[in-house]
């Protein structure tokens, strides 16, 4: 762990493994910490927040600049880190850090931009002066889908708004997360600044982070049942909290779209991570007069897919993160083809070839998708993309958006009209429109109803850190 500027073991002495999760090998050993751990780590922050907090916004951008700097140069070892512990296809592994490395480098210059207000009055002889401070300690827990960029879109910020942070990374990738605090290190990032607490047992140390009273703020990134226990008890406290959580996307081809382009995008965004992303499609609405077209260039696309270790050469999907991941995304398929849905390619899980130690499930496509299938209601977070062919386009929107989350969507339309109707009639907070990758460190991102609270990434990602405070000033 790593607290007050030091690696240290935890207070009990204990250790958990970290898994490859496409071999089942041991990669290594890191600290089990609980409760008093997370207390410390919080007691390192609070004390650096004293300094911290009232360093210039020119030091901290310097310091964000350099930590991008060295991400940048580290980015080849970074991405080999990653797939081994994370799993993901190596070139996807290089995507993610450079991703991570773009938050940095945007709140570095973000920092430099925390301006106030001067504000008129109805007196004459009273002025008011609005400025933007930092919230203070900020306790982040982080998930194992994207374990560098989404600690990096935490971090970033937080550190450039003058807060201090104490950290409990996933369980699964702790790895990855050490090796982004030790990049921040050796930036030059004061001890206390930045604290991370590792273990196997989150429930202890995030009942610390939502009970102690220095914690300002929590944001978590993870699923939904525990985004709303956090959020719960961090109310209690009165913590301001941000909560990126699950996510159940619809992917609407409308009749007058290219049904090969589209598919196209769908087997680039869908099977991206093995499927595990929140922003992943999951409802594949298609028009039927373009089903036909879209389904087989679909299954072609999937066809051609390589599941396989991350680190091989041609490997286009890696394995999911667990046992429990593939038994759900089993599950799900045997359900939907139960219920009558076609499976024209996967299916099952893979285990020939050296993939028995894994967590691998082949790349599938269901067809013949309806409500009453457990996949039409329920986020899937695996390589499966379901289907579902309508009829009436004045319909697809609210068929779209009859779910309670509400964080990515994606639209397929030639014609304007209809891609800005969808865009505002959508009630996700993100939707892209022909694209599959609407996100960037300069642009919000985050979601409504089940999906989240709050927004991560641009200008909106700084102000979840900063607290406004009002001066009124009397010139008598």
């Amino acid at each position: 762990m790593f607290i007050n500027g030091e690696w240290i073991d935890s207070s009990s002495g204990q250790t958990f493994d970290v898994l490859n999760p496409a071999t089942g090998e041991v990669l290594g050993q890191v600290p089990d910490g609980g409760t008093e751990d997370a207390i410390a780590a919080i007691d390192a922050a609070y004390e650096a927040g004293r300094s911290w907090s009232s360093s210039t916004a020119y030091e901290r951008a310097d310091l964000l600049q350099r930590a991008w700097q060295l991400m940048t140069e580290r980015a080849d070892e970074l991405a080999r880190l990653m797939t081994s512990e994370q799993g993901k296809p190596l070139k996807a592994s290089q995507f993610e850090v450079g991703y991570g490395a773009d938050f940095v480098r945007w709140y570095a210059e973000e920092a430099r931009r925390i301006t106030g207000d001067w504000l008129p009055s109805g007196r004459k002889d009273q002025r008011f002066l609005s400025i933007k401070q930092p919230v203070g300690v900020v306790a982040a827990v982080t998930p194992w889908n994207y374990p560098m960029s989404m600690l990096t879109r935490k971090m970033a910020p937080a550190l450039a708004a003058g807060c201090t942070m104490v950290l409990k990374p996933a369980e699964a990738t702790p790895l990855s997360a050490k090796a982004i605090f030790d990049i921040f290190t050796d930036a030059g990032f004061p001890p206390g600044v930045i604290n991370m607490v590792t273990t196997s047992n989150p429930a202890p140390v995030g009942d610390v982070f939502t009970s102690d009273a220095r914690v300002a703020k929590l944001t978590f990134t993870g699923s939904t049942e525990v985004g709303r226990l956090l959020a719960a008890k961090a109310g209690a406290s009165l913590q301001r909290v941000s909560v990126e959580l699950g996510g159940h996307a619809p992917f609407i081809v409308y009749p007058d779209a290219d049904p090969l382009n589209a598919a196209k995008g769908a087997a680039a965004l869908k099977f991206l991570n093995a499927g595990q992303a929140c922003i992943s499609p999951n409802r594949l609405y298609v028009h039927r007069d373009a089903a036909d077209g879209f389904i087989d260039m679909l299954t072609k696309r999937v066809n051609g897919l390589v599941t396989g270790n991350g680190m091989t050469e041609g490997v286009g999907v890696g394995p999911l993160v667990d046992e429990s991941a593939v038994a759900k995304v089993s599950a799900q398929v045997e359900d939907a083809r139960a219920k009558g849905a076609g499976v024209p390619v996967g299916g099952k899980r893979l285990t020939a070839d050296g993939l028995d130690n894994g967590f691998f499930y082949a790349p599938t496509v269901l067809t013949g998708v309806r409500p009453e299938m457990t996949i039409y209601r329920e986020e899937t977070f695996g390589p499966v993309a379901p289907v579902v062919i309508y009829d009436d386009v004045d319909q697809v929107i609210e068929m779209a958006n009859d779910t309670n989350y509400g964080l990515a969507a994606y639209v397929y339309t030639q014609d304007m009209k209809t891609a800005l109707t969808a865009f505002e009639q959508l009630r996700f907070g993100i939707v892209g429109i022909n694209d599959v990758n609407p996100t960037s460190a300069a642009v919000p991102f985050g979601g409504m109803g089940d999906s989240g609270i709050g927004r991560e990434g641009g200008h909106e990602g700084i102000a979840e850190y900063l607290e406004t405070k009002t001066a009124g000033i009397s010139l008598r």
